[in-house]
């Protein structure tokens, strides 16, 4: 967004073209991540009314008496960013693609989620269950993965296309970075509608050879560090 939110607002101001950025954000909640269904559009969080934080865009829509329409969308997007803006969750995803994709030999699994507050906000359950849901979910209950499949595709296969050495494998002299884990039992807990809980079935985690979990619980030794891609 060019000049950022400052800059948007004040095009606002400007009736061809606040016609114009409203017409666009319509067409993105009709045919890109809206999926043409303002409950596809779901807040994690927003500083100005906590009370959305869980909810839809639809929820907000019918809450103020508007029709949950894709223009009345676009419309409360903009009041979304005049208020100080806010964090969303895009329910556009089939699950038929994501197996697909899942399974073929090339593609690795990773999160673009990271660490929060139990409690704070309303993140995207990924944040808590990711890979937990790949081994009880995808590998265990629907079998679309083998399960040493799923654990190299979420160690060793990355690290070796991200660039981390001595890592991914349980291997002498390598960096010892492992999660014992139940896998009869392992899955995630997290949904979309309470996002905070933890996965079950990991008893044991070291990070970097120290003992970070131990029979559940997490000991606070702070043993990680960044890691960068080695360049040759």
């Amino acid at each position: 967004m060019e000049g950022g939110t400052d800059a948007l607002l004040t095009r606002m101001e400007d009736p061809l073209l606040a016609d114009s950025i409203l017409s666009g954000i319509e067409f993105n909640i009709r045919y890109d991540r809206g999926g043409n269904d303002l409950r596809r559009v779901q807040f994690s969080r927003v500083s100005w009314d906590t009370s959305l934080e869980g909810k839809t865009l639809h929820d907000w829509a019918v809450r103020d008496g508007l029709e949950p329409t894709p223009a009345n969308g676009a419309k409360l997007v903009i009041e979304s960013v005049r208020r100080g803006g806010a964090n969303g969750i895009y329910h556009a995803m089939e699950e038929a693609d994501v197996e697909a994709i899942m399974s073929h030999p090339q593609t690795m699994i990773g999160s673009d989620g990271r660490l929060v507050a139990l409690g704070d906000g309303h993140p995207h359950p990924r944040w808590y269950g990711t890979f937990p849901r790949v081994l009880g979910l995808y590998s265990r209950e629907r079998g679309v993965l083998e399960l040493e499949e799923a654990v190299h595709k979420m160690t060793n296969m990355p690290a070796r296309r991200i660039g981390l050495p001595k890592r991914g494998l349980v291997k002498t002299g390598w960096f010892a970075d492992l999660v014992v884990f139940d896998p009869e039992t392992v899955i995630d807990r997290a949904t979309f509608q309470e996002p905070h809980q933890y996965p079950i079935g990991i008893d044991w985690v070291m990070v970097n050879g120290e003992i970070t979990v131990a029979d559940g619980i997490y000991r606070d030794l702070r043993s990680g560090k960044i890691l960068r891609k080695e360049v040759s």
